[in-house]
């Protein structure tokens, strides 16, 4: 009897023929442009197989958005030709893909944005501590009522021109401390209109959004991704259980067919004392009846990939850092094959080095 890994499962329009998805992945190689580049190309298409479902890494939905260097847009004409070559080499090899759209919020810089203007959050509060690029954070400025219902629009576009570039759906990014997350975390939302304060209210903004994109483009090719136990760039919320719980609620009630909802793992603790409460994302799970996608402990792991998919029906595993450096990695946990180890070192650097250099398996390997 083949594993439930290996079975069929329906997101969206799409039948996947396993569950083992690419997880989204800043790679820090498109052009100067936001143009996604011929070795973009080939990283999707290596990583593509028959009924299997990539998401494409983060991609700024306008300059607006904040964009760092070499990472792609898609609202040029250029960057759409770009996507496509993208989507249709993925296509060409039977593959699903979405494109995880992105709004940086306070996570970006001036320097990065028109005009040199700051950056824009729920609330003027910057990032503590040192930025993965080396630059200061700076203290954004909180943004207006009208703003946000333009960038709620900016989302929706963004969806369309992902459309047209070929992808089969787009995945909001909610999740790991970028703007729709600024504004669903106490620690960065300090907001007391009708987007703080309250769960409900400072869920307002990303459901927003999903009302927005599904209109736009359909339920069944719209997903968001969420992150409701990352501290990763100054998140922290006081009722994350509550929090998280509301909004997976709320899209059950108004948007059930959406194409999945995708959640980050917590941290699996190294050493857990009897009687403590460890997090889990079982809660959502129970209050989610479509398709939901999990990421962040399968790496190198397949055996919990394995039991995610048996424990949960309607489950499939993203996986990162394995997939970069295995290209072929949906194979290797079919065949339970000796998987390469990444190289941290390579994963934002230009070049092919790192990124389309990883060897497919082979008995000598």
């Amino acid at each position: 009897m083949p594993s439930t890994l290996f079975s069929p499962i329906k997101i969206g329009q799409q039948v996947l023929k396993h569950r083992v998805v690419l997880a989204p992945l800043t790679r820090y190689r498109a052009d100067d442009q936001g143009n996604p580049t011929d070795t973009v190309v080939e990283y999707y298409q290596q990583r593509a197989t028959s009924g299997g479902l990539l998401i494409a890494e983060a991609t700024w939905i306008n300059p607006l958005a904040g964009g760092h260097p070499h990472t792609p847009g898609i609202y040029t004409n250029d960057q759409i030709q770009a996507w496509k070559k993208v989507t249709d080499a993925v296509h060409a090899k039977e593959g699903i893909i979405y494109l995880q759209l992105w709004h940086l919020g306070r996570t970006t810089f001036s320097a990065f944005l028109p005009d040199k203007q700051p950056p824009v959050s729920a609330s003027d509060i910057p990032v503590e501590g040192p930025s993965d690029i080396g630059l200061p954070y700076e203290t954004p400025r909180a943004l207006k009522v009208e703003e946000i219902k333009a960038i709620t629009q900016g989302f929706a576009q963004a969806a369309k021109n992902a459309m047209i570039a070929g992808f089969d759906g787009v995945e909001i990014h909610g999740a790991n401390g970028y703007l729709l997350d600024q504004f669903i975390n106490t620690s960065s939302n300090k907001r007391t209109d009708q987007y703080g304060g309250s769960i409900e209210n400072r869920a307002r903004f990303p459901l927003e959004v999903v009302d927005a994109v599904a209109k736009a483009i359909g339920d069944d090719k719209t997903a968001i991704r969420f992150s409701p136990f990352s501290s990763y760039q100054g998140m922290k919320d006081d009722t994350p259980v509550a929090t998280w719980g509301y909004i997976t609620e709320q899209l059950e009630k108004t948007h059930p067919g959406l194409a999945y909802v995708h959640f980050v793992e917590p941290l699996i603790p190294d050493e857990v004392k009897e009687g403590e409460k460890v997090d889990t994302l079982d809660s959502f799970r129970a209050l989610w009846s479509g398709p939901f996608i999990s990421a962040g402990n399968y790496t190198y792991d397949a055996k919990m990939a394995f039991d995610r998919a048996e424990q949960s029906p309607n489950s499939l595993v993203a996986v990162g850092r394995a997939f970069i450096a295995n290209p072929d990695l949906v194979e290797r946990f079919r065949n339970n094959w000796k998987l390469n180890p990444y190289d941290r070192d390579t994963f934002y650097t230009p070049g092919p080095v790192g990124y389309i250099d990883y060897p497919f398996y082979n008995e000598k390997n």
